[in-house]
């Protein structure tokens, strides 16, 4: 039997075997020419494939063909995920010793800065304490009320008691209060026209009289050298002068220059008639 052809061209090398007879074969029609030649093409090529494979088997130092690599999808899936956060041990710790580091040193250094605002601070408040206390150490516990001529003392003048003494000046000629002290008083006074009286810090309290204008309010807080009222000529006044008085707590008058003595205030050479 010639060659059986394949039909992309190639011929098997092998010759096909006539079928052997079986039993019973003589009942069945007897087959030949095309229909023949289809009914053995299959077992032909389940020869040639049985041959093949026995023959890879029996030689294994030839190699195999290799099959072609399959091409892998991509996949997607939740298994990638947790890959992305995870990271070495030894970095991990790394990580974090570098953050507990960084954390650290800001601490510090918030608490570096906290501690030169606080002494910023504190320098500030004691150099205001130090300047207030010079101030006060500076500044004199009293003083004279006013600048001008000294006209009249304290004591009998024209037969009547004169319990002040007369400073005399210009309108408008500025009055201090001569101790710190409280405003008790400010306003109209009968004889005086206008006054100011001030409780001063020994308890004592100064009178101010025939004065111009009023510069202070009654409950107003004041200290030595302080501007309190105008020089005038109101009430019963023979010209344009500041009165001024002492009294004790009792209500008793007494020699304001004898006081200004006891406090340490000299009358201005100005003052002196």
């Amino acid at each position: 039997m010639a060659p059986y052809a394949r039909p992309d061209g190639d011929n098997f090398s092998e010759t096909l075997e006539p079928a052997v007879p079986r039993r019973g074969a003589h009942r069945r029609a007897h087959r030949s020419g095309p229909a023949r030649r289809l009914l053995t093409i299959p077992l032909a090529i389940g020869a040639v494939l049985a041959a093949g494979s026995a023959a890879a088997q029996a030689a294994p130092g030839q190699p195999r063909a290799q099959a072609a690599p399959e091409r892998q999808q991509p996949t997607v899936g939740l298994s990638t995920a947790p890959q992305v956060l995870q990271f070495p041990d030894a970095g991990t710790d790394r990580y974090v010793d570098q953050l507990q580091r960084a954390a650290e040193r800001e601490t510090a250094r918030l608490a570096a800065e906290a501690a030169e605002r606080q002494r910023e601070a504190e320098r500030i408040a004691r150099e205001e304490a130090e300047r207030i206390a010079q101030e006060l150490a500076s500044r004199p516990s009293a003083v004279f009320p006013t600048i001008g001529a000294l006209t009249s003392g304290f004591g009998p003048r024209w037969g009547t008691a004169h319990n002040g003494i007369d400073i005399a000046n210009a309108i408008g000629t500025p009055i201090k209060s001569v101790t710190d002290g409280t405003v008790i008083e400010s306003g109209p006074a009968s004889g005086f026209g206008l006054w100011v009286r001030i409780q001063q810090d020994d308890g004592t309290i100064g009178v101010y009289g025939h004065i111009d204008q009023s510069l202070v309010s009654v409950g107003q807080q004041v200290r030595a050298g302080d501007v309190i009222a105008t020089m005038g000529n109101r009430g019963q006044s023979t010209g344009p002068h500041l009165h001024f008085e002492v009294w004790q707590p009792g209500g008793a008058k007494m020699d304001p220059l004898a006081w200004f003595g006891s406090r340490g205030v000299s009358v201005p050479q100005s003052s002196r008639s």
